[in-house]
């Protein structure tokens, strides 16, 4: 199905393989000067968008692209998430996976296609960018254009920001991500105080293999309970943890994934992820034919030098409580160390709801500091 407009933007439906091709490669021109953008992975796009992924059980969503003069100029998704609506009572739908040249007139009829899309099926506002869900890639870069993105989270030119808000849409929520020196990570002296105050109570292990679907569905537990009042919160499902999970530990040392007890009992963990963007940046997006032997060649022989906390939690009943930090700090060292033994020299830990005042502390007297920040957006329909 295709819409025309007066202006020679043509907004192709997203239907089967070839389109979807399409869909997929969109960024390629967009970025084509961009130093700082890292391709991703073709074959991963195609299982990230297949309809096996445990998200589209619990979501239903289209895409489209926008051609002028026979050429793709830009993309746009919109999802309906049931699991969203369950625990937010705001008939929002989302956008995503959003890209386009600075065109007026193509910016204008993407966003058409998915807000009458959402609008159609009842949703009352449009809030995103998510990629394709909450738990997943999200938000629009507005500062750090100057460095490429870290595995997992995303880049943009400058003028996305700007031209969403010329279409409506307000910011709602900012994310950080915050830069850590893994060799000059030192511990506070009042921290340190309170660990040696709860070492007795508190251990923390490293991801035990032979016990994954255990492990897995523990974390899976702790990351629902801690983040379950924040903003726009959807749980984990069982299957779409266990597929990130099966994805994780493909690339993920199992020191790299750190779980805290309390009297014995799972309480907070850590997920760091060296960060792969280092070794695909030059690969285009392909594997074949020689690109899965350079990917495995250079994480088992030049290692990134950089990783990602994508994922961290701590139960609520321990987080305005002296045990939070103590949790929070002693992971956090225990991957940071982890990472520092493989050769890590920064880690990045992102994203942080800018209002999370009590883990930007923590990040902060750690040495971190803010080096990019994303912003979501929202519009009434």
């Amino acid at each position: 199905m295709s819409n025309k407009h007066s202006t020679n933007v043509l907004i192709e439906t997203v239907s089967g393989k070839k389109a979807l091709n399409a869909f997929i490669k969109v960024p390629w021109d967009i970025y084509a000067k961009d130093p700082c953008w890292v391709p991703p992975l073709i074959s991963e796009r195609k299982q990230a968008l297949s309809a096996s992924q445990p998200y589209f059980q619990h979501a239903e969503w289209q895409a489209w692209v926008a051609y002028k003069d026979g050429n793709p100029v830009g993309r746009i998704s919109a999802q309906i998430d049931k699991l969203h609506l369950q625990h937010n009572d705001n008939f929002a739908g989302f956008f995503g996976l959003f890209e386009a040249m600075d065109d007026e007139a193509v910016t204008t009829a993407l966003f058409e296609a998915a807000e009458n899309w959402l609008s159609e099926r009842g949703m009352k506002r449009v809030t995103g960018p998510f990629n394709l869900g909450i738990n997943q890639d999200l938000g629009i870069l507005v500062e750090g254009f100057e460095t490429p993105p870290y595995v997992m989270s995303g880049h943009a030119p400058r003028y996305y920001g700007p031209a969403l808000e010329r279409h409506g849409y307000e910011p709602v929520q900012t994310l950080l991500a915050y830069g850590l020196n893994s060799g000059t990570l030192t511990i506070p002296r009042v921290m340190q105080a309170l660990i040696q105050r709860s070492g007795d109570r508190i251990k923390v292990r490293n991801l035990d293999r032979r016990n994954k679907r255990a492990e897995l569905e523990s974390m899976r537990s702790i990351f629902n309970d801690a983040w379950q009042n924040n903003w726009n919160f959807v749980p984990f499902t069982r299957q779409e943890f266990s597929a990130i999970g099966k994805e994780l530990l493909m690339i993920v040392p199992d020191d790299f994934i750190q779980i805290a007890t309390i009297d014995g009992q799972d309480a907070a963990f850590i997920v760091l992820l060296p960060n792969i963007n280092e070794v695909i940046a030059d690969l285009n997006g392909r594997l074949l034919p020689f690109g899965w032997a350079k990917l495995l060649w250079r994480l088992k022989v030049r290692s990134p030098k950089s990783g990602r906390v994508p994922l961290m939690g701590v139960r609520q009943k321990y987080q305005n409580t002296r045990f939070g930090p103590a949790l929070a700090f002693m992971t956090i060292k225990g991957v940071i160390d982890a990472g520092l033994a493989m050769g890590l020299e920064r880690v990045e830990m992102s994203w942080i709801l800018d209002h999370n005042h009590g883990v930007r502390n923590i990040i902060e007297s750690l040495g971190g500091d803010i080096t990019k920040r994303y912003c979501m957006y929202e519009k009434e329909l």
